[in-house]
């Protein structure tokens, strides 16, 4: 069988040398091109299975040129996949590349294992030029719990099908309220470890005076209260799946514990004089750009790329606005039931009207829209004027987050919130999904307000 070929760009001599060999060694042909021009004639000229592509080509670092790059290849040739490559810093040029459609990115000087590890997955995941319909995907795997058919959700689904019958960690990106965990729970559900459990912990949650005895377990004796032994989450997941939430808000002293799991899957009880072992598979999601964490030094490098082997950017809920019909008529049914009441419908001009939304809380907050709504008005066919009169999309266009950053919009609803509740932080956690923990650290991020020691976060 042909060898895959694999076009390396850059205008460095030494690297296309150094990634050459790399990948024959690795069974790959590999082809060079020193610049864009050259580069984009040689994908017009004969196929290729992967791009790995500098950033820079001249001496101005900006990376506009690379993001020019990347967007000719994907509009040439939507489906081939490219992985970025940057100096270490630059990683935040890489997660706008990333963002705007490449597969991943790697830094240089690269470890040539990791690099390696890297291509033959993203090779193996590529999606198939002509990307499987929402019905075929649905014959072969079990996505029930996904609703949408969305191309940009169809390609997280299409990638899910590849990755869950191995072994290889997940890192699911994507906005609070999205769906990552019903990602994580159909990665588990179509994998070989579905009979076993899914472990999920919000790692921003728990308190780093807590995290070992919570993660590892404890023996009786091992500390004041510890009367009896505790099995942790590493030893329930065995077998299993591990979800590990919100992992962009674990701390840098807890980071090198988890590390030492991931590197061999042994771990240690408190308390206890031996070591044992867990079979776990590793599935990751956070809200918050880990690269850039990783560049900020906020987040260890070596547990990054442990984490993220496969990365995927799960779409906000403006980015697929013809799935809102579909998501709200299946909200609707499931909330209507929930509380014993007929089944409700909800007119053209009303799911009109919510697709035109922002919705900047996502399908989390399109849920708590329907349910007030359908609770408050009283009577079972929904239409725009009683989403209108009753707080429309929870605000959304009263907050008026048109043009902000995700970061500004975070800002924005964490402050609304808290105006809102009358800085109640329970009630506030609770409105915007979050653990108090998590919320305590938001809040010191984005200046509005200081977060208290340990003993007030437990």
């Amino acid at each position: 069988m042909e060898p895959q070929r694999i076009l390396i760009i850059d205008d460095d001599s030494a690297v296309q040398v150094s990634l050459a060999l790399l990948l024959k060694q690795s069974g790959y042909q590999a082809l060079c091109a020193d610049d864009p021009k050259q580069a984009l004639a040689v994908l017009a000229r004969q196929p290729v299975d992967l791009v790995l592509q500098d950033m820079n080509f001249s001496l101005q670092t900006s990376g506009e040129e690379g993001l020019q790059l990347l967007a000719d290849i994907r509009a040439a040739q939507p489906a081939l996949p490219v992985l970025l490559m940057t100096a270490w810093g630059s990683i935040a040029l890489a997660v706008r590349g990333m963002q705007a459609g490449a597969a991943n990115f790697f830094t240089k000087p690269w470890d040539n294992t990791q690099l390696a590890e890297l291509i033959r997955t993203t090779l193996e995941t590529a999606a198939p030029t002509g990307r499987a319909s929402r019905q075929a995907l649905d014959a072969q795997f079990d996505f029930s719990a996904i609703i949408g058919e969305h191309p940009g959700l169809l390609k997280v689904l299409s990638t899910i099908g590849q990755v869950a019958n191995t072994r290889a960690p997940v890192l699911i990106l994507g906005e609070s309220g999205c769906g990552k965990e019903l990602i994580a729970d159909a990665i588990h559900r179509n994998s070989a470890r579905a009979g076993q459990a899914i472990v999920k912990i919000n790692m921003g949650a728990i308190t780093s005076s807590l995290f070992e005895s919570e993660m590892f377990g404890h023996v009786r004796g091992a500390f004041t209260d510890a009367k009896h032994d505790r099995k942790g989450h590493i030893a329930s997941a065995h077998e299993g799946t591990l979800f590990l939430d919100e992992i962009g808000e674990l701390n840098r002293s807890d980071q090198v514990k988890l590390l030492r799991v991931l590197q061999d899957q042994t771990y240690q009880p408190v308390g206890a004089s031996r070591t044992e072992r867990a079979d776990v598979r590793v599935v990751s999601a956070t809200n918050r750009e880990l690269a850039e964490l990783v560049a900020n030094g906020e987040f260890r490098e070596d547990l990054f790329y442990r984490l993220n082997l496969i990365t995927i950017r799960l779409p906000p809920l403006r980015e697929r606005r013809s799935d809102i019909p579909l998501l709200a008529r299946h909200i609707l049914a499931e909330v209507a039931g929930s509380y014993g009441l007929p089944a409700a419908t909800i007119t053209p001009q009303a799911l009109e009207w919510l697709s035109a939304q922002p919705w900047p809380g996502n399908i989390r907050q399109l849920k708590q829209t329907l349910e007030r709504t359908l609770l408050l008005v009283g009577r079972s066919e929904l239409r725009q004027a009683d989403f209108v009169e009753h707080g429309g999309a929870a605000g959304a266009q009263r907050l008026g987050v048109d043009g902000m950053t995700l970061e500004q919009v975070e800002r924005h609803m964490i402050a609304h919130a808290l105006e809102q509740h009358q800085g109640n932080i329970s009630r506030v956690a609770k409105t915007l999904g979050l653990s108090r923990t998590a919320l305590y650290r938001r809040l010191e991020r984005h200046g509005l307000g200081t977060a208290p020691d340990e003993t007030e976060r437990a």
